[in-house]
């Protein structure tokens, strides 16, 4: 451990009056976890150079009983203090690995320590370094029932018939519907306030965030009605924009509970509207990032793109159906990919084009700014596994030199199937059963997981579809009872 990293940390811990120090990891399906650690253990005791013991067999896909003893370690680079808790409550929080009884050997269940930081280590000695910007939506809603079935304008298309009945009542509109005018589904991107009414919260959101050094580029109301929200960060290393990912949701749901709010990022909570997704932006670099080159920019290409990112596309289409079931982790996460709401669906690359899994964007073409964009992927994830996945994948199309093909410069969507034939455009799976069954096949995502994270995702994720498909839903009530 950095000795220099613990004594900044601690000075940290002393000058701003922390009390409690909040230990924060992932589980292997991507919740974060905490448990609470008086500073002063931090400070004068030995919690930093010992770690703190926990029961792993309560941490779902880590341990089982019999060898239920675990050390969580913490890194002292990870320290935020949490701006909103002051005096008795003040509060930091700060990111750790996971290690097996006794502290010396690094678990392999840790999807943050054995899978993210293997990979980047393995990287950087190679002289390259790998940097992401995920854009992460999700909704802020006033409040749900999910017991309450419901007709209602935002989930219902065509006037009240049978169809439209079997969506619990999600509580997006109480405020915006007592306040004309509304959005109308499909039609929030960008609008202003006072038909965005999530501006204040978002500023709040922003300055928190900023406070513990996420920094935000740009953010707006997104395209579903009533509560649908984006905010982009500047890119951080593979590690780095884990711990980042789980920062942003940690305070966009506080900040949503001091306003009274819920903030959920559910992939598809509202019927027959748009889905939060994350689309990853990323790209390779020769040393460090915007001091070192990067290697995804040719000046000379068309696309601004160099031959080794078109090999890195490659990969990422080659193990795509692997990606999407650790990019796509949940049931309702294929509620979110199919066609008709801007979620890609098809296996194909293109500049500009939105309609394709991997996008090029062209918004400028100066070397720094040349990258791929993965838009298979949603917030419901753990990203320490989702997004250490698509790095993976990408090196592997180095590796190998997977040609990607030729972009498809059409709209995907409109193509007949005969042309997505010519074109050779697959598919993502169109179920979680189905992307696990992909995620099986795929050697090279299964080793880079590891067996024990793969082992323990495959339980945990097929024992969520067997519950899904035995669950008899509110929907089948309403469409077949009186058969």
């Amino acid at each position: 451990m950095n000795t220099g990293m613990v004594e900044r940390a601690k000075k940290v811990l002393a000058e701003k009056g922390i009390r409690q120090v909040l230990c924060a990891f992932t589980d292997v399906r991507g919740y974060l976890l905490t448990f609470s650690i008086p500073a002063r253990e931090f400070i004068e005791g030995s919690a930093f150079e010992d770690g703190i013991g926990f029961d792993g067999s309560s941490v779902r896909g880590f341990k089982s009983i019999e060898q239920s003893d675990m050390v969580w370690k913490p890194d002292p680079s990870t320290l935020r203090v949490i701006p909103w808790m002051d005096g008795i409550h003040a509060s930091a929080i700060m990111f750790g690995d996971i290690y097996e009884a006794g502290g010396k050997e690094l678990a392999d269940c840790d999807p943050r320590g054995f899978v993210a930081k293997m990979l980047e280590r393995e990287l950087g000695k190679e002289g390259k370094s790998a940097i992401f910007g995920p854009e992460i939506e999700f909704f802020v809603f006033d409040g749900i029932d999910i017991r309450n079935l419901t007709w209602d304008l935002f989930v219902t298309p065509n006037g009240g018939e049978g169809d439209s009945w079997g969506a619990p009542r999600v509580i997006p509109n109480s405020r915006e519907l007592e306040e004309l005018p509304i959005i109308r589904p499909k039609e929030g991107y960008f609008r202003a306030p006072p038909e965005d009414r999530t501006l204040e919260y978002r500023n709040e959101l922003v300055y928190y965030l900023e406070k513990m050094g996420v920094i935000v580029e740009y953010h707006h109301h997104e395209v579903a009605t009533a509560g649908q929200v984006e905010l982009d960060f500047k890119p951080f290393g593979l590690v780095g924009v884990g711990d980042a990912f789980y920062i942003y949701k940690f305070v966009a749901k506080n900040v949503a509970r001091m306003h009274g709010l819920l903030a959920t990022f559910m992939p598809k909570p509202l019927y027959l509207d748009n889905a939060s997704g994350m689309h990853v932006h990323q790209s390779l670099w020769e040393g460090e990032p915007f001091k070192g080159k990067n290697l995804f920019s040719d000046p000379d290409d068309e696309f601004g793109l160099s031959q080794l990112a078109r090999y890195y596309i490659g990969g990422l289409l080659e193990h795509a159906p692997a990606l999407t079931a650790l990019n796509a982790p949940t049931v309702n996460s294929y509620k979110r990919l199919v066609p008709g709401f801007e979620a890609p669906i098809y296996i194909a690359w293109s500049p500009r084009n939105r309609s394709a899994l991997v996008r090029v964007p062209a918004y400028f073409k100066k070397p720094s700014a040349i990258r791929v964009e993965y838009r298979g992927a949603d917030p419901s994830q753990n990203p320490y596994l989702g997004i250490t996945a698509q790095l993976a994948a990408g090196l592997d199309g180095i590796r190998r030199k997977i040609d990607p093909g030729d972009p498809v410069m059409k709209d995907i969507y409109k193509l007949t199937e005969r042309e997505k034939r010519e074109f050779g455009i697959g598919e993502l799976p169109t179920s979680l059963k189905e992307a696990l069954e992909a995620l099986a096949s795929d050697e090279v995502i299964q080793r880079i997981l590891g067996s024990h994270i793969y082992d323990a995702f495959m339980e945990l994720k097929t024992d969520e579809w067997n519950q899904y498909s035995l669950y008899v839903t509110p929907w089948e009530f309403m469409k077949y009872f009186d058969i």
